[in-house]
């Protein structure tokens, strides 16, 4: 196996395609230090600039000698502080949903989504663009799978005509894509998931934090928050930057991902520092307007 990927890698490398880490010696900032040289960053998720943002670190530090290091756990066993579910409370109330659940990253909330809440009866509707973990999910579940052209509507709508004979219905897309940077029509996908009867759901990675008048992502922005029912997301771009994901939705899906989600059930929790990091990051976004306004 060594000597065939020796000569995979090759491949990889004569066609541009090998990706080289990059290591800063600094923190996360819009200038760090690449290979002792001081240079300007434009490749972070740090959209407002909050990675290294004092009130946050604060809140880390506090977290580990309040809450400690890890837990050492699932969240079913013992793996479940207070401040988990007060994070993810936060969580549900920040995007008007009735609860939330954390996930170690949103890579795997997406990756855990799609197989507990859809079967063969099913079908699921997805962005040609969506991101990898949207994909993967999608493949681990039975549904019939539609792609749509991006952003098409058109495609989209005679789509949804055609697979009216299945039960449960789901259009799923990234809100905001992130190698172009353009947001999905979700006003006209609202519409299209009245008419055909189906659910909403977006991954907001892209968008949480830095779009809409009060940061709550582009269905804000675009003013179909409410119209929304699964919103996925992370902790690792705008609020703070450094790792978890979660799923906001409805008490009824969000109670079945607990008992259902293989991501959730199977990892450990997320650590104390990072929840009570979250937790603070949240409060700085509602008192963000002059960043996002500058941004």
């Amino acid at each position: 196996m060594n000597a065939y990927l020796r000569e995979q890698i090759s491949h990889l490398k004569s066609q541009g395609l090998y990706k080289a880490e990059r290591w800063i010696e600094t923190p996360q900032s819009p200038e760090i230090v690449v290979q002792g040289r001081k240079v300007i960053n434009f490749c972070a998720n740090n959209y407002l600039g909050l990675a290294n943002h004092p009130r946050i670190v604060a809140a880390a530090e506090e977290g580990l000698r309040r809450w400690g290091y890890g837990l050492s756990s699932v969240r079913f066993i013992c793996g479940t502080q207070t401040i988990h579910k007060q994070l993810e409370q936060r969580i549900a109330q920040f995007f008007h949903k009735q609860d939330s659940l954390l996930y170690t990253s949103c890579f795997d909330a997406n990756g855990g989504l799609f197989e507990p809440l859809l079967t063969e009866q099913d079908a699921v509707f997805s962005d040609e663009l969506n991101h990898a973990s949207i994909i993967d999910g999608i493949r681990l579940c039975k549904a019939q799978r539609f792609r749509y052209r991006h952003n098409d509507m058109d495609d989209l709508r005679n789509q949804l005509e055609s697979a009216r004979k299945y039960r449960f219905k789901m259009i799923f897309t990234d809100s905001v894509f992130s190698m172009d940077g353009d947001l999905a029509n979700l006003p006209v996908i609202c519409e299209l998931a009245d008419r055909y009867d189906a659910v909403v759901g977006i991954d907001d990675c892209h968008g949480t934090g830095h779009l809409g008048p009060t940061g709550r992502g582009a269905a804000e922005e675009l003013g179909v928050l409410d119209r929304i029912d699964i919103i996925t997301g992370t902790l690792g771009k705008t609020l703070g930057g450094a790792s978890g994901g979660f799923t906001a939705s409805s008490a009824e899906i969000v109670d079945w991902l607990r008992n259902r989600s293989r991501p959730y059930l199977f990892s450990n929790s997320v650590p104390p520092a990072l929840v009570a990091a979250a937790i603070e990051s949240l409060s700085l976004i509602d008192d963000a307007a002059d960043l996002r306004a500058k941004l």
